[in-house]
């Protein structure tokens, strides 16, 4: 006679995935059988939160980060506390931290109200930042530790605000250096909204000049459209600059743009608003951008952005 398999849940919306996250999962993981991860949606995670990840962007982040475990796992789109009831209601153990356990409550409260059995509760401590404060996504986004909390490593400026350029860069840089702090500085690129040819370089540029400050490197990343014998081609430049003075500058592959929204951007509109006009949708570039659109999904923004970045630290990897 065999004992029943447990289901567990641990839900957020996991704009950054850090050590609290990590420490959340693997006690779901511990716990249970199998493990049902409930991440909020975009509307849900901005009702909330100031700013947020695009939700493509932060499941991919959790996908990667599950694939490790050996244990059956789902990721499930939750638009409330609740969850889809369907998952929901078939699993036994919820495990929460600290600062979320009051809503461990309500869910078990609405549970019964259903007649559904309540859950069992797993509550884990909250982790603690170098700074002896919870160390959360804000905290990571706003440059005041690195994801693993540490306030030592290397300072990383990016001249943007953009979330997609500023999770692309943490994403290359983490791989060669480690731990990084990654800190957003809004600056001017100097060129127009939209760049055309090689003011597209002299934007990027211009963006970590201005983001440098005090810190070990500062990075610009700007789009702009190329034209060529045979259309309208975007590329993306990213310049590095550090505390030295040494710039070193990468492009990303281009992709050629389709001839109706060529002649909109060529007649004087900007990429985004050639694509709103065309597809309808004003958060494109919020979420995976034209390139996104465009390709069906094959190739997102975020990751169009890592290879600039890499092509620009090429010159620094000896």
């Amino acid at each position: 006679m065999t004992s029943e398999k447990m289901i567990s849940i641990a839900a957020g919306t996991f704009n950054i995935l850090h050590e609290g996250h990590k420490r959340l999962i693997e006690k779901a993981f511990e716990v249970g059988d199998s493990v049902i991860i409930g991440l909020t949606s975009d509307s849900m995670a901005s009702a909330s939160k100031k700013e947020t990840i695009p939700y493509y962007l932060r499941k991919k982040e959790l996908e990667a980060f599950l694939e490790k475990m050996d244990k059956p796992w789902e990721i499930e789109e939750i638009v409330d506390i609740y969850g889809p009831k369907k998952k929901v209601d078939r699993a036994d153990i919820l495990v929460v931290s600290e600062e979320t356990a009051p809503n461990a409550e309500k869910v078990n409260i609405e549970r019964m109200s259903r007649g559904v059995r309540p859950l069992k509760i797993v509550v884990i401590p909250i982790v603690d930042a170098y700074n002896d404060e919870k160390i959360s996504s804000t905290g990571i986004m706003n440059g005041e530790y690195a994801r693993d909390g540490s306030g030592d490593s290397i300072k990383i400026a990016v001249g943007s605000t953009n979330r997609v350029k500023l999770e692309a860069v943490r994403s290359v840089m983490e791989k060669i250096f480690g731990s990084v702090i990654i800190m957003p500085v809004d600056v001017e690129s100097g060129v127009p909204e939209q760049p055309m040819e090689l003011q597209t370089r002299t934007g990027a540029v211009n963006r970590a000049r201005s983001a440098i400050g005090d810190n070990d490197l500062a990075v610009g990343i700007e789009a702009g459209v190329f034209r060529t014998e045979d259309g309208l081609y975007d590329f993306q430049y990213c310049a590095i600059l550090d505390k030295n003075g040494e710039m070193t500058v990468g492009v990303g592959p281009g992709f050629k743009y389709p001839d109706d929204v060529a002649e909109l951007v060529l007649n004087g509109m900007t990429v985004s608003e050639a694509m709103h006009k065309l597809y309808g949708d004003p958060e494109i570039g919020r979420k995976q951008g034209a390139v996104g659109l465009l390709s069906k999904g094959l190739l997102d923004r975020k990751t169009l952005t890592e290879q600039s970045v890499v092509a620009a630290m090429i010159p620094r990897m000896k």
